[in-house]
């Protein structure tokens, strides 16, 4: 390592999904253990990095506007270095440097690890490097990582998607579904817990799917089963499953589980069973609403969140309020709702029957207003109940009048809280553990306005206290091979 190198800075800018988000931490720990250090606040750092999406159609947009406005700052620094990676990258490659000639780094989803390298190939040529690889050649968990937060973490099970959705680019950019091993992802939790973690994400594009590189359907509901036996791990939450590939095995886990959280994220899309052939999603809604009766019966407590997309092309209005009859079904605590945009290169870009940006934001409004009231009714059924809040920073508004904090309750749900009464020790810091009573249901949140009833300080809580974040270093047992893996253990979980 050079010696300039040392106290060089660098600042990561994140669009997008949570694989993105968690990416970034591998990113940030690549260059950390290459010498550089986080820009602090307010600074002018030596490497700005941006790890991009591809999914919507203004990132682009949102990405050439950022760049253009960070090139004066370059101008000022000459010695500052731009990197650009991520989907939007490995879409657009060199176009990049074509479009924004003072981005110093290209780099794409299949080679995370190159970054370092490029920077420095970059400086020393004194022009610009891009590396697009086409397929993944090392897992990006077998890199370091600098972790955002002391008290949850993301852990990745899978790379990349075999489904062929119209509307989507990700598996171009991604590449086929590869599978981590169940070892290897065992460890990497246990690494985090023993960082004092508290709470873990499991991350595929299609979590549940996981399992088909070695030929083991059950093997998701295997690895929720497992993480129960994992001492010290008090909360398992997994994103996004695809309901084509959801199993009864995977709910019976999941209630069987203590420790996997009765919260469940299901991707709708569109309610019309027509729109969902145009979309190449391989299920139904009655086989969607038939999911959710399922994994109620099995956890009445559940909280049911959704995406959907409005204007699909050819969408009519039999098909909107087709969508809107099976959200009036589902309840869903929250969605995640989205007006289509058109992507090129995905077979839906070229589809017939685009509707127009009016009709579809006057569909958007009304389904948005529909699951606001739902959200509402739901959340109103659960004042007086006692919850369990893990403690968050960055939650939500904060109310400087009554000081409140927040949390997110097991079923995923956020809640505003107010730190007092004779429970609390000391303080009340994130990372914590508290039990309230909710006072009040908002459409988005829940407030807990009076003494608390219970407060566990914990050892994620000394850690945000002190300014301590977890940095584990790569977990790898090695890329797939043909065949199974060894069995998991035969456990249930942490249930007697």
């Amino acid at each position: 390592m050079s010696e300039d190198r040392v106290h060089k800075t660098f600042q990561i800018r994140t669009f997008g999904c949570q694989m993105n988000v968690h990416d970034s931490e591998r990113l940030a720990g690549q260059l950390e253990e290459a010498g550089y250090l986080p820009a602090g606040e307010g600074s002018t750092p030596d490497v700005v990095v941006f790890n991009t999406c591809a999914v919507r159609e203004n990132a682009d947009n949102k990405l050439y506007g950022t760049l253009g406005h960070l090139r004066p700052v370059k101008e000022a620094n000459p010695g500052m270095q731009i990197a650009v990676g991520g989907c939007l990258a490995q879409k657009d490659r060199g176009d990049i440097v074509k479009r924004a000639p003072w981005v110093d780094v290209v780099f794409g989803t299949h080679n995370l690890g190159a970054l370092p390298v490029l920077l420095e190939r970059a400086r020393h040529n004194a022009e610009a490097e891009v590396e697009i690889l086409e397929s993944l050649e090392t897992f990006p968990s077998t890199l370091p990582a600098r972790r955002d937060s002391a008290y949850s973490g993301w852990v990745s099970i899978s790379v990349g998607c075999n489904n062929t959705c119209t509307f989507c680019i990700v598996p171009s950019l991604r590449g086929k579904e590869r599978d981590r091993r169940p070892g290897e992802i065992l460890a990497e939790v246990e690494a985090l817990v023993a960082e004092g973690v508290l709470e873990v994400t499991l991350l595929g594009q299609n979590v549940n799917s996981y399992g088909v590189e070695f030929g083991d359907r059950l093997a998701f509901g295997k690895l929720l089963r497992a993480c129960g036996s994992v001492d010290g791990l008090e909360r398992v939450r997994f994103t996004s499953p695809h309901p084509a590939a959801f199993t009864d095995d995977v709910i019976e886990a999941m209630a069987e589980t203590p420790n996997v959280c009765p919260q469940l994220h299901m991707p709708l899309q569109s309610g019309s069973d027509r729109v969902l052939r145009e979309m190449r999603r391989s299920y139904r809604s009655a086989r969607f609403l038939s999911i959710l009766d399922k994994v109620r019966a099995a956890m009445p407590e559940a909280a049911i969140t959704t995406d959907i997309i409005v204007g699909f092309p050819g969408e009519t209005e039999e098909d909107f309020e087709a969508t809107l009859d099976v959200v009036r079904q589902a309840r869903f605590s929250s969605a995640f709702t989205f007006q289509y945009s058109k992507r090129p290169g995905t077979p839906a870009a070229e589809m017939d029957g685009q509707v127009p940006k009016q009709v579809v934001q006057e569909r958007y409004d009304r389904l948005v207003d529909l699951q606001n009231d739902i959200a509402w009714q739901e959340n109103r059924k659960l004042v007086g109940r006692k919850v369990e809040l893990l403690v968050a920073t960055g939650e939500g508004r904060k109310d400087a009048e009554t000081h409140r904090m927040s949390g997110r309750a097991r079923d995923g749900r956020l809640v505003h809280f107010t730190p007092t009464g004779s429970a609390v020790r000391t303080s009340v810091r994130p990372g914590d553990v508290v039990e309230a009573v909710i006072t009040y249901g908002a459409p988005h949140h829940l407030v807990a306005d009076g003494d608390l009833v219970s407060h566990r300080r914990t050892g994620a809580g000394d850690n945000v206290e002190a300014g301590r974040r977890p940095k584990t270093d790569g977990v790898s047992l090695g890329l797939p091979a043909f065949g199974a893996p060894p069995a998991l253990p035969a456990t249930h979980g942490c249930d007697a």
